[in-house]
């Protein structure tokens, strides 16, 4: 995946026969020229992604082939960006069901319903994968600024910086300098962003604590305790507290759960004190979340905690109905 500037605005002609592959998306224009007609396309071979674009019926329909199909309609120098380059990406988004596409002026704007167009500088930045053209990492992080959340952004920047899309540098270099729509919400979001995050959930319990005022774990961090390397999700060593996320909804395997319950008396044996959260305590209650850790964070003397713990975690962990 190589980055580059946008070329000079031009039109190249269709693709040619040879390249016509209906396991990717297609047009209907496209489908008459390899020979399919229209009640070919109707039929059980196929599958429609949008108005005017198909593809093979066995083709599993993923959220990165859906945002890929505008650009099939597009002009050949149009790419994805926005939420639509973060699905062919992987990044882990919230639900954001239109389909975006950015083109260099506003006559090659594709007209589609659930498409929005976007008009970009000459200057943007674009990659190539899998012969789909979208927004470059770093740039991608200041569209979904226009999108997305604090917290959510945060989410897509760890995640970006953990995969090795983007560099950490890199990434608050470019949120810095641009003058994007995005970048102001960027840069209010890439101070928070860290490497080494394994998981979304990570990084919002990461937040909730951040946002009350708790001085910032350390993430991930792996130490030498004696007998074996430790790693944990979120630490304050200095104290010996450590937070973790358990993603599982349910134990699978007896001799898992066992394994689980052993560490957690290493760490009790070796002076740490746990406090392990599940998806509930993020979503549901994120006020007893908070409450559980400042007991064991005012207990163990963490220098640096707040007086009150602030408010601002409120508007991005909604406490839900039922759950005070």
């Amino acid at each position: 995946m190589s980055e580059s500037s946008m070329p000079p605005r031009r039109r190249t002609p269709p693709r040619p026969l040879e390249s016509f592959d209906p396991r990717r998306p297609f047009t209907t224009a496209e489908a008459a020229q390899a020979g399919i007609t229209r009640a070919a396309l109707t039929g059980p071979a196929f599958q429609q992604l949008m108005r005017g674009v198909h593809v093979a019926a066995d083709v599993p329909v993923t959220p990165a082939l859906r945002a890929s199909a505008p650009l099939v309609v597009s002009v050949p120098s149009a790419w994805a960006s926005h939420a639509s380059a973060g699905r062919i990406l992987g990044v882990p988004l919230p639900v954001l069901p239109v389909e975006h596409v950015s083109v260099l002026t506003a006559s090659d704007r594709p007209h589609r319903a659930g498409v929005r167009a976007h008009v970009a500088p000459p200057s943007s930045r674009i990659v190539t994968i899998d012969g789909v053209r979208l927004s470059a990492p770093a740039q991608l992080f200041i569209e979904l600024a226009e999108q997305l959340t604090l917290v959510d952004l945060v989410v897509v920047g760890d995640w970006l910086v953990r995969k090795g899309k983007v560099s950490i540098d890199r990434l608050r270099e470019f949120a810095g300098a641009s003058t994007m729509r995005g970048a102001a919400a960027a840069r209010a979001a890439v101070v928070f962003v860290r490497e080494r995050v394994d998981s979304p959930m990570e990084t919002r319990l990461r937040m909730l604590f951040v946002l009350a005022g708790f001085p910032e774990p350390e993430v991930n961090l792996s130490f030498d305790l004696g007998d074996g390397m430790r790693r944990y999700d979120l630490s304050w060593p200095g104290v010996k507290v450590v937070a973790e996320y358990d993603g599982r909804h349910h134990v699978e395997r007896e001799a898992q759960w066992a394994d689980d319950l052993l560490r957690a008396e290493e760490i009790d044996n070796d002076g740490w004190r746990r406090r392990t959260f599940i998806a509930g305590d993020v979503f549901n209650t994120p006020h007893r979340t908070l409450e559980r850790m400042e007991r064991l964070l005012r207990a163990v003397g963490l220098p640096g905690m707040p007086a009150v713990l602030s408010d601002a975690w409120r508007p991005h962990f909604p406490i839900k109905d039922g759950y005070l």
